[in-house]
């Protein structure tokens, strides 16, 4: 099943991101260890996770939810890094690769969903 998800580039990018949260989150603040790098961080493994459980359900139907659920972390996730940037976590750069790559997961999870619904 891993080689097959692998393979989805949607999952691949999203993924990425997960790497990217996790390495701008070390250097928050001490504080919010427990409120805002720890949301962060679990909205963005949702994403991939949502990927992965949807696809082993086994059925269109139930892979379309657990894709709406991903995008759904997704957004919560962008507004999180916003908010980061905001509260002068993270600069100007690393917001805008941040959210540039959590911008081609969602158009990715559109692009997915799409086809799932006219098939």
């Amino acid at each position: 099943m891993y080689q097959d998800i692998n393979k989805l580039v949607v999952y691949q990018k999203a993924h990425k991101l997960v790497l990217a949260i996790y390495k701008i989150t070390k250097s928050f603040p001490k504080e919010e260890q427990f409120a805002l790098t720890s949301q962060m961080r679990r909205a963005a493994v949702s994403v991939p996770s949502n990927i992965v459980e949807g696809k082993a359900r086994g059925s269109v139907r139930e892979y379309k939810r657990f894709l709406l659920m991903a995008r759904g972390s997704l957004e919560e996730l962008k507004y999180q890094i916003l908010l980061a940037r905001d509260l002068k976590y993270i600069d100007e750069v690393n917001y805008s690769h941040l959210l540039s790559l959590a911008n081609e997961v969602g158009k990715m999870l559109n692009g997915l969903i799409s086809r799932l619904v006219s098939n």
